[in-house]
């Protein structure tokens, strides 16, 4: 601009000397006409370099291109680009034009700042001399780049939040000049390069949007079409059918979803993606006390916070280095770095307030922050995951509920029968046991049908009692259902075997096996089935076996819990929920399932209600 007006003056004042009427009009024409034509032509060619980003492009890359177009149309040296963080009221650094090695994680607070007093004020701030300039902190930096001189300007871009306010940041423009004398012209031209920033930021917030809508509505089909089938539905196969949905997104290596206990005390790990690559098994139980991460994680409404290392808001907790992040323990540092995982992000899913699920997704990619749509997403993501959990445990309900009702309907015939005897005193204590029975059983279905979450109270219970009482059901079960290739040999059990856990989770799982075994059995021209008890080395042991072997493959799968079938999955939830083990064995034509459960300690051990 400068030269073509220094040419133009140079070629009518200097060589024609003093000017006219005539020339003097001439002059103004042409500046009018020609120049100012020019100036703007200029202007909407920049204009148009900078709306013309593809809006496909991350976040930062946007910012990045449009600083540099600004800086090369402003004979700038480098700028750097700041964003507000209204959750830690610091503004955080998002990338640079010009400058080697630039630091994007460091962050500096609004107050008493230039780029803090840019977006307070939402109106751009000279600097002639940084290092004169008592706002600027951190002049040892800018004095290592050689640069002197700044012209902050604000980025104001439009993000559709429904509290209507714009995310706000700042963009420095640097230069080696000192004491620069910033015009007034110069300034409201970087400041319209500015604003067009947003109009790109608004193109990739309305493709972000539909990209969103386009994943919610595959997530939504793909479970739609899952629970569809007869098979009915399992978290684990919902994890491993709806992750690539999310990979692409945050480069996730591997996810896992928690539950947390009413009195947010202890944590349960439900199901992992993938099942052979995470940290603890499905079922393990967490002391949310001693894992700082989760205890950050369910206090989110307490505290927000961005580190270095990690970054804590109302939406989600991101460890953003774990080789290095306080909230870690040795054991995960060392499970995070063997595993190349170098961010995780814990994503709260709260009910009326208050945490009930937690899931956490381990990236292979190094991540600073999330934006508000990937957080929508995976919140997305885990609340239709909890709704199909919901569907699985109905499903589980269903499947449990026949075995008590079969024996219902068994024992009520039974004593139908011995009321046709004209004398019932003979069989009165036959008649209170069968409708003890059946009493039991019709609570039992109640139960069933009633425990909405989890598996019930736990209680300090008797292994060997329990397992008493669900064997004799499953001979009703047998001798109801006409199974005659089914002998059930007497049972062989231990009294006195105390565990603490759920009395209505132990009897689910018991029935299952059992179920289980006698189905095994049914398949067979004869067969049978026995139950025992006892203990070894502080652990409770019951033994379920069956005449019949299970082929080397599918007792693989079994071990993994790779199988369809409802009662092995719920049979693992129960058992490693309560710190226990379950082996199989497959010898002398006869299969065993050993359920391991740790004895109850003496100080716990007080009569339990049924």
């Amino acid at each position: 601009m400068e030269r073509k007006l220094e040419d133009f003056f140079s070629q009518h004042l200097l060589q024609k000397g003093k000017l006219n009427e005539g020339q003097l009009q001439e002059l103004i024409n042409t500046v009018e006409s020609e120049y100012q034509s020019w100036f703007l032509s200029t202007i909407i060619q920049e204009i148009e370099e900078i709306m013309s980003i593809d809006p496909s492009l991350s976040f930062r890359e946007i910012l990045e291109v449009a600083a540099e177009r600004i800086v090369h149309n402003l004979a700038a040296d480098a700028a750097t680009i700041r964003l507000f963080d209204p959750d830690s009221l610091r503004l955080t650094s998002f990338g640079a034009y010009g400058v080697a090695d630039y630091d994007r994680l460091s962050t500096i607070p609004v107050k008493n700042t230039i780029s803090g007093l840019v977006v307070q004020e939402q109106r751009c701030i000279a600097v002639p001399s940084i290092l004169k300039d008592p706002l600027y902190q951190n002049k040892d930096v800018v004095k290592s780049w050689g640069f002197n001189s700044l012209l902050a300007v604000p980025l104001v871009m439009p993000m559709s939040k429904p509290s209507g306010k714009d995310l706000l940041g700042s963009l420095q423009i640097y230069y080696k000049e000192d004491d620069r004398r910033f015009d007034r012209l110069e300034i409201i031209h970087a400041e319209l390069l500015s604003r067009r920033i947003g109009f790109v930021l608004a193109k990739k917030k309305i493709l972000d949007l539909e990209e969103l809508n386009r994943r919610k509505e595959t997530i939504f089909n793909k479970i739609f079409v899952k629970l569809s089938r007869r098979e009915g539905i399992k978290l684990k196969d919902l994890f491993v059918l709806l992750i690539p949905e999310l990979k692409q997104m945050s480069e996730i290596q591997s996810c896992s979803l928690f539950t947390v206990s009413d009195d947010q005390q202890f944590i349960n790990l439900e199901v992992a993606y993938p099942q052979d690559g995470c940290y603890h098994d499905a079922g393990h139980s967490f002391t949310v006390a001693h894992h700082p991460y989760f205890q950050a994680a369910i206090n989110w409404t307490k505290q927000t916070c961005d580190t270095e290392h990690e970054r804590i808001t109302q939406s989600y907790l991101l460890i953003k280095d774990p080789a290095h992040s306080s909230l870690m323990s040795s054991q995960l540092r060392k499970f995070t770095t063997e595993h190349h995982i170098h961010s995780i992000l814990l994503v709260p899913l709260s009910v009326e307030g208050k945490v009930r699920h937690l899931l956490a997704f381990n990236a292979t990619k190094q991540k600073h922050l999330f934006s508000d749509d990937e957080i929508e997403l995976l919140t997305f993501f885990g609340k239709e995951i909890m709704k199909a959990s919901k569907l699985e445990f109905f499903g589980d309900v269903l499947h449990d509920i026949k075995n008590p009702a079969i024996a219902v309907a068994g024992f009520a015939n039974r004593a139908r029968k011995l009321l046709e005897c004209s004398d019932l005193e003979p069989v009165r204590d036959k008649l209170r046991n069968y409708l003890d029975i059946m009493a039991s059983e019709a609570a039992r279905m109640q139960d069933l049908a009633q425990a909405m979450t989890g598996e019930g109270r736990e209680s300090v219970v008797d292994l060997s009692a329990v397992a008493a009482v669900r064997y004799r059901i499953i001979e009703e079960v047998v001798h109801e259902s006409k199974l005659t290739r089914v002998t059930l040999l007497p049972p062989n059990l231990e009294l006195g075997l105390q565990v603490s856990c759920s009395r209505f989770g132990l009897e689910r799982v018991i029935d299952n096996l059992l179920g289980n075994a006698v189905r095994a059995v049914a398949e067979q021209s004869n067969g049978q089935l026995a139950i025992s008890s006892g203990h070894s080395d502080g652990m409770a042991r019951l033994v379920i076996e069956n005449s019949g072997t299970i082929p080397p493959e599918r007792l693989e799968k079994m071990r993994r819990g790779a199988v369809k079938g409802r009662g092995l999955n719920i049979i693992n939830r129960f058992v490693h929920t309560n710190h226990g083990n379950i082996e199989i064995e497959v010898k002398g034509g006869k299969t065993r399932f050993i359920i391991l459960l740790p004895l109850a300690s003496p100080a716990a051990k007080k009569p339990s209600s049924h």
